[in-house]
C-alpha cells in the first residue's frame, strides 16, 4: 500500500468495511453515568439499543478529543516502516480532533521529512466522515500517493451532503442548537427539523415538517434532487435506534435510483448524544454544499 488510511471512531463504520478497505481507527474515550469507557470504532460491536435507551433515561455521555499525543503514538510507526499517512476527522466546526491531529502531522513532517502527512477535515460526522474515510481507501487502491489522494478529498469535502432529523429537540437544546422555546414548540406541535452539515462544518437548519413522515420524505427529496450518479456511490443511512425507519428510508432511496451500495447501520455514540434517540441520517455525494 502507498499510504496507510486512518479515521477515529466518530466516523461510524461497520468492521467489514474497516476490514476489507484495510482502515486503521484511532480509538475514542468517553464517560457515560461516571463510568468511563471505550470505542474502538466498529459499529457491529455498539449496543444500540441499550445506549439511547440510556439516553432516553436522562443518562449524560461526556467525551473527550482525541490528543496529539495519540496522533503521534499511532502515525509514528507507520511513518518509521515507510508507509505514508491519511487521516480524516470529524469536522472542525464541531470538534477540535483535527487540530489536534494537525499539531501532530506538523511534528512528524519534521521527524520524517521524506515521508507525507495529511490530515482531512471531512466538514462532517458520524458517517459523512466515514464516505470520506472509504474513499480515501477507494483512491490508495486506485493507486494515488497520499498526497495526491488527499487533494482530491479536499475538494470532493464540499460534494458530500448529510441530511438528517431528530425525534426529539430537547437533545439539541442542550448542545445550543436550538432555543428554549423553539424545542418546546416542536414538542408540542410535532415538529421536526430536517438539518444539515453546511459548508463551514456546522450543523444547521434548512426545513422543519409537521410529523415524521413528513421529514423523511424531505430527506429522500434532497437525495431525488441532489445526488449525482448515486448508481456509482456508498450511500449510507444511520439511525439513533429506529431500524424500521431507518429501512423505510432505505426502500425511498432505492426508490429514486438505487446506489451501488447502500450501508444501513445505528449512529455512533459520540454524535449520537448531541442528536439523541430517534436521529436519522441519510449521507451522499452530491451538489456543492
Amino acid at each position: 500500500m502507498s499510504f496507510a488510511v486512518f479515521t477515529d471512531g466518530c466516523s461510524n463504520l461497520p468492521g467489514r468495511l474497516l476490514t476489507s478497505l484495510e482502515i486503521q481507527v484511532l480509538p475514542c474515550h468517553y464517560v457515560l453515568d461516571g463510568q468511563p469507557g471505550v470505542f474502538l470504532g466498529d459499529i457491529d460491536t455498539f449496543d444500540t439499543h441499550g445506549y439511547y435507551d440510556k439516553l432516553r433515561a436522562g443518562s449524560v455521555l461526556r467525551t473527550s478529543l482525541l490528543n496529539t499525543n495519540l496522533f503521534l503514538e499511532s502515525f509514528r510507526p507507520v511513518l518509521a516502516a515507510g508507509q505514508d499517512v491519511v487521516y480524516v476527522g470529524m469536522s472542525s466546526g464541531i470538534s477540535g480532533t483535527i487540530q489536534a491531529a494537525r499539531i501532530a502531522a506538523e511534528e512528524l513532517s519534521e521527524e520524517f521529512p521524506e515521508r507525507t502527512v495529511r490530515v482531512v477535515d471531512s466538514l462532517g460526522a458520524g458517517f459523512g466522515t466515514g464516505l470520506l474515510t472509504c474513499r480515501a481507501a477507494d483512491l490508495r487502491n486506485e493507486g494515488k500517493t497520499a498526497g495526491e489522494a488527499a487533494d482530491i478529498l479536499d475538494e470532493e469535502v464540499m460534494s458530500l451532503l448529510q441530511y438528517f432529523t431528530v425525534d426529539d429537540l430537547n437533545f439539541l437544546k442542550r448542545t445550543g442548537r436550538v432555543s428554549g422555546a423553539t424545542a418546546a414548540i416542536g414538542t408540542v406541535l410535532n415538529i421536526k427539523p430536517l438539518l444539515w452539515g453546511d459548508a463551514t462544518g456546522h450543523i444547521v437548519a434548512c426545513g422543519k415538517y409537521r410529523g415524521r413522515k413528513k421529514v423523511m420524505e424531505a430527506i429522500a427529496q434532497m437525495y431525488r434532487t441532489r445526488a449525482i450518479h448515486p448508481e456509482t456511490q456508498r450511500v449510507a443511512i444511520t439511525h439513533g435506534d429506529c431500524p424500521e425507519e431507518a429501512e423505510r428510508l432505505a426502500d425511498m432511496v432505492r426508490d429514486i435510483c438505487p446506489p451501488k451500495e447502500l450501508i444501513i447501520c445505528p449512529h455512533e455514540p459520540f454524535t449520537g448524544a448531541h442528536v439523541g434517540p430517534g436521529m436519522l441520517a441519510l449521507f451522499f455525494f452530491g451538489q456543492s454544499r
